[in-house]
């Protein structure tokens, strides 16, 4: 399998203009040539940060199942009206994951909402906590160890990040890095496939952060 891809950077759906000021989802060409690659019909994909529910929604449109988690109420409800199986999100904080009734999962996509190291709020509480990066990566790496009970022996789990350059005024953030270190701590590290995006520079994301690449972090359960 080749470690680096070529894809259309476009968001195909639609999404409420309610959102339209930090939509940060992945385009859908990622995620349907990941579920491709990694799973069968009939298998159950995973996103504990399910966002604007882009990776459920192209999992029950490949006749994959979705489940998911997202803490955002707004978020919640936008997903439940578009998927089929709606009781599979759950709104809730995944930092609580192993108290909700998740079934055995076959294949994690997911993108965690990033943080830059000069910030002070924790973004994996909404905002509404104090904290630092370096809480911010200890919760993450709790998150996934408490993922593990969940998953299935063959299961893959691929962690969309990617660097946060340095601006005028903010330092840069080595977030891939960071992510993936804290990570290969309590699951095994197989590979990264690099994304590599073709098409217009909208200045979203991660093209606001000065690159047309994301890295596609791949690891399974120790």
């Amino acid at each position: 399998m080749q470690t680096y891809i070529l894809l259309p950077y476009i968001k195909r759906r639609q999404i409420p203009e309610e959102f339209h000021d930090d939509d940060n989802r992945t385009p859908e060409s990622l995620i349907e040539y990941l579920i491709h690659q990694f799973t069968q019909p009939g298998d159950t994909v995973f996103d504990p940060f399910a966002g604007l529910g882009t990776t459920l929604l192209v999992a029950e449109e490949m006749d994959r199942i979705p489940f998911g988690i997202e803490a955002d109420k707004d978020r919640f409800e936008y997903i439940r009206s578009q998927i089929e199986f709606k009781d599979n999100i759950i709104l809730g904080d995944s930092r609580n994951l192993d108290e909700f009734q998740l079934p055995l999962i076959d294949f994690v996509f997911t993108s965690p909402i990033f943080m830059r190291s000069d910030e002070k709020k924790n973004p994996l509480s909404g905002f509404t906590e104090n904290g630092t990066y370096q809480d911010y990566l200890n919760q993450l790496q709790i998150i996934f160890r408490k993922l593990r009970a969940f998953l299935k022996p063959e299961a893959k789990v691929i962690v969309e990040v990617f660097n946060l350059g340095a601006t005028s005024t903010r330092p840069g953030t080595l977030l891939a890095w960071d992510v993936g270190r804290v990570l290969s701590q309590v699951l095994d590290f197989e590979k990264e496939i690099i994304a590599c995006w073709q098409g217009t520079d909208y200045g979203d994301s991660p093209h606001i952060y000065g690159y047309n690449h994301s890295y596609c972090l791949m690891f399974n359960s120790k």
